[in-house]
């Protein structure tokens, strides 16, 4: 098995690689399915997923699959909706209540983290006027965070709150020295 490599040194992708030298590194999504096909296991699912398949390989370990997730019902709302529309289990964030939404509160609308979660715990018992409730009670929550998986979303915001002048072309230069260090050398953005 491949030792620790040295800062600044990204190893190759390789079965000899350690489980804890692959965490070390920040991988592109193409490059984790692309590396576990090449160790015969699922390449399939976000980049949080197939990180852990890799690494439970890498230390020889079984990888248990997460539960699939289970969509109640196929009824899925098309138009015309109003607010006494009541939101089904199993609801998508589609394009026809993105409309309405739309249609609401302009076009400024988004299904970000806090939209997503409520029509993922939709049971069947609320409606689109709650759904509507909780965008605006989402909205004066300040800067929100942003998920694990989309570490250069992160990146990016730290360093423009850092560099308010900074151009683009420095905002990549930062970020592949950023990207290109271990996990454990650089602070988290």
């Amino acid at each position: 098995m491949e030792s620790p490599s040295p800062s600044g040194a990204r190893p190759p992708l390789s079965p000899e690689l350690t489980a804890e030298e692959f965490r070390r590194w920040y991988w592109l999504k193409e490059e984790l399915a692309g590396f576990a096909r090449e160790l015969g296991i699922r390449a399939t699912g976000g980049k949080d997923l197939l990180a852990a398949r890799i690494s439970a390989a890498l230390d020889g370990h079984a990888f248990s699959e997460p539960d699939p997730v289970r969509r109640a019902g196929a009824r899925q709302l098309a138009g015309p909706l109003d607010g006494d529309t009541v939101v089904p289990p199993g609801q998508r964030c589609s394009q026809a209540v993105r409309a309405w939404f739309v249609g609401q509160v302009g076009e400024g609308f988004h299904f970000d983290a806090e939209m997503r979660a409520f029509f993922a715990d939709a049971d069947g018992t609320r409606t689109l006027r709650d759904a509507l409730d909780h965008w605006h009670g989402t909205r004066d929550g300040g800067e929100r965070g942003i998920d694990s998986q989309f570490e250069y979303n992160r990146f990016t915001r730290s360093w423009h709150r850092d560099h308010p002048e900074g151009t683009r072309e420095e905002l990549l230069a930062a970020w592949r020295e950023y990207r290109n260090r271990p996990v454990d050398e650089r602070g988290r953005a």
